[in-house]
């Protein structure tokens, strides 16, 4: 057997038995509460008794704003790389990125069509 294997399995092993004793010590030393039904009740943003059903639905154009927004976000990330090399990159580059750019655009075009930035 390789010392590779024999160091990595060793390694692997201390960190599970590492792991398993940090998880025994939390619940050995840890506080206990032993009051089950004051611990099950709901508590949200400091009112202990909610008025109304907590179990609404939200309507999925919030979905839909926050893919979109992280989509446009993430395109500024690719931008900012090819701004401070576009002169390396020359036309080239340029073309490409106005390749990407089109198609960030049509992606705009389509949400906007399905009038998913539209609120009723």
């Amino acid at each position: 057997m390789s010392t590779e294997l024999v160091l990595a399995s060793t390694m692997f092993v201390a960190i599970g038995l590492i792991i398993v004793g940090i998880f025994l010590a939390t619940r050995l030393i840890g506080p206990k509460n032993k009051d089950a039904k004051l611990k099950n009740t709901v508590y949200e943003s400091g009112v202990s008794n909610p008025v109304g059903n907590t179990n609404i639905r939200f309507s999925v154009k919030f979905y839909l704003v926050a893919i979109s927004f992280l989509l446009f976000d993430v395109e500024i990330i690719f931008m900012f790389p090819w701004a401070v090399n576009v002169v390396e990159l020359g036309y080239a580059g340029l073309f490409k990125m106005f390749f990407f750019m089109g198609l960030l655009f049509a992606g705009l075009i389509y949400i906007y069509k399905k009038k998913a930035l539209e609120w009723d």
